[in-house]
């Protein structure tokens, strides 16, 4: 699916390079000079806290999240962040995306994060740490965020910028 989804949407001709698991990418693209990795959006059991190696200045950063078309029958319907290095005046900030690691992770955190924002949680170090990817929408406040989430007994350790992308736009089901 990762194959199809860079295919359609960069085309047969752009080098397709695979790599073990998201880490993987992140390091091949910040040994980059300008290559674009593709990272799933969504956590699975191998892929961790990718995103922590986007926290430094000098790191590559979530630059778009494809589909940027998000219909029921895309061809390519593959959910995945686009990483890269990008000058910063030159990306679009419409969607913030920020890693955070916290303490206390808890079903009631997740209930109140999701509320307001688009959250990837994965087992942080911690006995009951969680390390989060949160998608902050246009309009969004990462202070209110952290907050639903103190006030269900978690505890913030740290909150670090990785990148932002344009809002995708959803296409509806169409009714028969």
């Amino acid at each position: 699916m990762m194959r199809d989804s860079a295919r359609f949407h960069f085309g047969f001709t752009v080098p397709f390079v695979p790599h073990v698991g998201a880490a993987g990418v992140v390091e091949a693209v910040s040994e980059s000079k300008g290559d674009l990795g593709l990272v799933p959006a969504f956590a699975t059991s191998h892929s961790g806290a990718w995103w922590s190696a986007l926290e430094f200045s000098s790191a590559p950063k979530i630059i778009a999240r494809l589909p940027f078309l998000d219909r029921p029958d895309h061809p390519a319907p593959l959910n995945v962040f686009v990483v890269s290095r990008a000058a910063a005046d030159a990306m679009a900030t419409e969607i913030e995306m920020w890693s955070m690691r916290v303490a206390g992770w808890s079903a009631k955190a997740a209930r109140a994060a999701a509320a307001l924002a688009e959250i990837v949680a994965v087992p942080d170090s911690a006995f009951d740490g969680a390390a989060l990817l949160i998608s902050v929408p246009a309009g969004g406040d990462l202070t209110e965020i952290k907050a639903a989430i103190v006030k269900a007994g978690v505890t913030v350790r740290s909150a670090a910028l990785v990148g932002s992308h344009a809002t995708r736009y959803t296409v509806p089901a169409q009714k028969p």
